[in-house]
């Protein structure tokens, strides 16, 4: 069963525009240790707010940075975070949209509720903020790779001394100061502050969240079905990006959409915007500039077969408009991140950085966090992190792994998200991954899911068993799964770790029972970040 967005944002204000956030607003942020709402925080408190924040989750990766400039952040839920003494003490709170259907009596948000305080998305906090910095929005989105090409088109525009400020939905793993040019640290964070005239963010569809950026320049990097608690079909998620897109906003100048048709979910929304007053740059994979779609921006890979899976750098051969072809050792395996090489240099390109730039910049990029991340190889057992949770990135990570690890027993070890992902896309999921030697399924992490009885991890393990090419165990939670991992991997093997929940507890866990520690920021091997 499917609800719909505004089922899920019940009690949150109706969506507006975005507008400056005056300086001196006092905003609270709900959940401030999470990825987004960390960057709320953050983006607030360099729009001039007086910004707070809480999470009984207590300090993260994401908090840091945060924890370093001196922001309050309290590690419990209080109401006296909205009214003290009897006063109001902030102007809104910004929250993850699910919560308030999930945890609808939430102390804070019936503070809140009880005297007025509007409730709104932290996504609108960044798009506010993004108001207040008054540079060219630019809103990735797409079903996969999100969060690596808008962190590659950021580290793109700081190379080409742009100086862009940026939202993006994990840690950048570059050698650039990522609090940008108000910043004198060294730690990373999911948001980004300059005085550029660019502002990049992560553009997330789950139950419209989206809504709050209205870009001028969109990026549509692929389309298929996803979130089967919000998008019944695959019809629903196109509709979804195409009433996206639609929305943009051509205020200042004609809005932009940079579209990857070599998808065909993306191919699919284009032809439906046929009569949208915009400006659409086609980007495609191994088509010639005058290709079937007409592309602007296409490339050609070289050297390997279009769907081989890359032990190695992608080697594309890149052509943009008015500049001569350009041949680029990209730093992220397999094609799709090719794919995503394409649209960000569209973007780019669309951005009038010049077409030598985006082809000496495009290759420094060393991707993000938790995207097929080493966590150490101890013991001869080689640890990797990854955010993947649905089949289609689970499939490209085992490629990318297999491929970089020719003859080693490969372990997909996978933390389910959601437990309606997981009913609705279990043979998907199982096919997928069956294709590892060995297989762990740790405790669904339930997230926003009221409903935690239509899959188990027991069942998906079985599943898997019964494709009868890997063995698989449900192995408890995420420490259970880890300290299971201990006692069974051998030298020689690599343990790929996947989800989007608290997975990377398994993967810095083991680590640690293994006897060892590398650093959580280590890089690890370049051509092993999807």
């Amino acid at each position: 069963m499917t609800r719909s967005a505004e089922e899920i944002g019940r009690g949150l204000a109706e969506p507006r525009p975005a507008r400056p956030i005056a300086a001196g607003e006092r905003i609270h942020i709900v959940g401030a240790a999470g990825a987004g709402a960390s960057a709320a925080m953050l983006l607030a408190h360099h729009a001039r707010a007086g910004v707070t924040g809480c999470d009984p989750g207590g300090s993260s990766a994401y908090t840091q940075l945060a924890e370093q400039i001196g922001l309050t952040l309290s590690w419990r839920h209080d109401p006296r975070h909205v009214v003290h003494e009897g006063h109001v003490v902030v102007d809104r709170l910004g929250v993850t949209k699910a919560l308030t259907s999930v945890a609808p009596d939430h102390p804070e948000l019936r503070a809140a509720r009880d005297h007025g305080v509007p409730l709104e998305p932290w996504q609108q906090v960044v798009a506010d903020a993004a108001a207040t910095q008054g540079g060219r929005l630019v809103g990735v989105a797409g079903t996969h790779g999100k969060s690596t090409s808008a962190g590659w088109l950021v580290d793109l525009l700081v190379r080409a001394d742009r100086d862009p400020a940026a939202y993006i939905g994990a840690l950048r793993r570059d050698d650039i100061k990522p609090g940008g040019s108000d910043a004198a640290t060294s730690l990373p964070s999911t948001a980004r502050w300059g005085r550029g005239d660019v502002f990049v963010v992560e553009a997330d569809e789950y139950a419209g969240n989206f809504d709050a950026f209205r870009p001028s320049l969109a990026i549509l990097l692929n389309a298929e079905w996803d979130h089967p608690d919000v998008f019944a079909d695959e019809e629903a998620v196109l509709a979804s990006f195409e009433r996206w897109i639609r929305a943009s906003d051509g205020a200042r100048e004609r809005p932009t959409l940079v579209a990857n048709v070599g998808n065909a979910g993306v191919a699919t929304v284009v032809e439906r915007l046929s009569d949208w007053p915009g400006r659409i740059v086609r980007t495609q994979l191994n088509k010639a500039a005058s290709g079937s779609q007409g592309a602007e921006v296409t490339g050609r890979l070289e050297g390997a077969p279009v769907d081989a899976p890359a032990a190695g750098p992608t080697h594309l051969e890149l052509r943009m408009p008015g500049a001569a072809p350009s041949r680029l050792s990209l730093p992220l395996p397999g094609r799709h991140n090719a794919e995503n090489a394409l649209c960000v240099a569209a973007a780019a390109w669309s951005l009038a950085v010049p077409a030598e730039a985006i082809a000496a910049h495009l290759v420094d990029f060393r991707g993000v966090g938790r995207r097929l991340e080493f966590k150490g190889d101890v013991g001869g057992v080689v640890v990797l992190d990854d955010y993947g949770h649905h089949p289609t990135a689970i499939r490209l990570t085992l490629e990318a792994v297999r491929g970089g690890y020719p003859g080693r027993r490969v372990w997909a070890v996978y933390e389910p998200l959601t437990y309606h992902r997981t009913a609705a896309m279990l043979p998907a999921f199982a096919d997928v991954l069956s294709t590892a030697d060995a297989v762990a399924v740790a405790d669904i992490w339930a997230g926003r899911d009221p409903d935690t009885t239509i899959a188990s991890a027991a069942g998906l393990a079985a599943a898997v068993n019964q494709r009868g090419r890997a063995h698989a165990e449900a192995s408890g939670s995420v420490e259970e799964t880890a300290d299971y991992l201990a006692a069974e991997v051998r030298p020689g093997d690599v343990v790929l770790v996947m989800g989007g929940g608290r997975s990377y507890v398994i993967a810095d866990r083991l680590v640690d029972r293994l006897g060892g520690r590398e650093s959580t920021t280590t890089a690890g091997p370049p051509t092993l970040s999807r």
